[in-house]
């Protein structure tokens, strides 16, 4: 196949001969089979429409369009007499029946290529994952084979093996979690893919949840098609089993700790997000204390050096700085409105007091707003931060507004 730059000098070479003017050149690289998806060609079928010029000069009829619904803007075009003429290297094609039929059957035939090769694609596909082959990028840990006559298969990867079966037993045997491993990878190791990026935590996740490591892959993904590999596990299945426990603990842990204020405000310092920890301490009448402090997650900066801050302290500013924060009136009063309607029915149904019925006119919203960061849920207290309008940022125990 030729590249552009080959068909636009052959093409130019076939203007000079003809004594053709050439008013304009288009690239596209973009794949030819999806109607509409084709930036430059739309342009080009629209500066036909608007009469920059009636020809057009490719070099081949399968360079316009392999899709139908491309191939009958062009018909369309010479239909309505906008479009003259298209020549390619060997052929011509203008408003005749014949040449226009011409014209669909050449583009049909590029289609009908295209979907062939798709069906061949995806047989050679199922041939490959039941071999025992990976058909695609090898995860983190592995490399593709490059020899011609091993392509198929994924390799261990020498640099990265070893640090890879560690994160599967820190979080199994050490109880490390995600956010741990992160940390260990890229400010004590460093570690890079392939592709010298640093795993993002999401990654880190899929990884760990991810049974290649042991043998065996599901293809396509969420198939339920089960494929025993050819390559070299990293892990044995056991140690992938506590690898599953470990996770399904630490996601009904971080359900089950969900506090009010995280993840929507921003550490001062560095600019991670805040995160929260519980702390407990045994009184001297034999009962204990729970105190929660928020501090920074330490995502952008490990070593960050900002201060906890209590819950109460949190709030206690929060409220101050109320009259100032920018809210969202209109997300504020539906929920003040809807715990209104909850009100009055606890009076008409509980209490019995049929006159009285409060309005919203009856109290400020941000007085409202004060009351929810004090007496509110966690749930609420969320709902009421969303309604945040201000950037909150904590620095040195002290709450500021952006």
């Amino acid at each position: 196949m030729l590249s552009i730059d080959s068909q636009i000098k052959e093409m130019l070479q076939l203007a000079e001969r003809e004594g053709l003017e050439v008013v304009a050149m288009k690239r596209e690289s973009h794949s030819a089979k999806e109607t509409g998806q084709r930036p430059v060609f739309n342009e080009i079928v629209e500066e036909i429409r608007a009469s920059k010029y009636d020809g057009i000069l490719t070099w081949a009829p399968d360079r316009i369009s392999r899709n139908a619904g491309d191939l009958g803007k062009i018909v369309d075009l010479m239909d309505a007499g906008k479009l003259k003429e298209i020549r390619t290297f060997s052929q011509r094609f203008s408003d005749n029946p014949n040449e226009k039929f011409l014209l669909m059957i050449l583009g049909s035939q590029a289609k009908l290529e295209n979907d062939n090769r798709g069906i061949n694609v995806k047989r050679g596909l199922r041939t490959r994952v039941e071999m025992g082959l990976w058909p695609g990028m090898a995860p983190v840990g592995y490399l593709n084979q490059k020899h011609m006559d091993k392509k198929c298969q994924v390799i261990i990867d020498p640099e990265r093996e070893r640090i890879v079966r560690q994160m599967f037993e820190k979080m199994a045997y050490e109880k490390w979690s995600g956010r741990k491993i992160y940390h260990w990878l890229r400010f004590d190791l460093n570690f890079k893919t392939v592709g010298n990026h640093h795993m993002a935590l999401g990654n880190l996740y899929r990884m760990l949840q991810n049974p290649f490591y042991y043998g065996t892959f599901e293809y396509p993904r969420g198939s339920g098609n089960w494929y025993q590999g050819k390559h070299e596990p990293i892990i044995d299945k056991a140690l992938f089993d506590k690898v599953q426990e470990q996770l399904k603990r630490d996601n009904i842990q971080r359900s089950s700790h969900e506090f009010a204020f995280t993840k929507l405000m921003t550490c001062g310092l560095c600019g991670s997000g805040i995160s929260a920890e519980e702390k407990y301490k045994q009184l001297k009448d034999g009962t204990t204390a729970k105190y929660i402090y928020y501090g920074c997650g330490r995502s952008k900066d490990r070593h960050c050096k900002n201060e906890y801050l209590r819950e109460e302290d949190l709030v206690d500013q929060l409220v101050k700085l109320m009259d100032r924060i920018d809210l969202n009136q209109l997300g504020i009063q539906q929920k003040f409105e809807e715990e209104l309607k909850r009100f009055n029915k606890f009076q008409r149904g509980v209490l019995g007091l049929a006159g009285g019925k409060a309005t919203h006119q009856d109290i400020d919203l941000k007085t409202y707003a004060k009351y929810i960061l004090r007496e509110g849920t966690n749930e609420e207290k969320r709902e009421l931060m969303g309604c945040f309008r201000s950037s909150i940022n904590v620095s040195a125990k002290v709450i500021t507004l952006e």
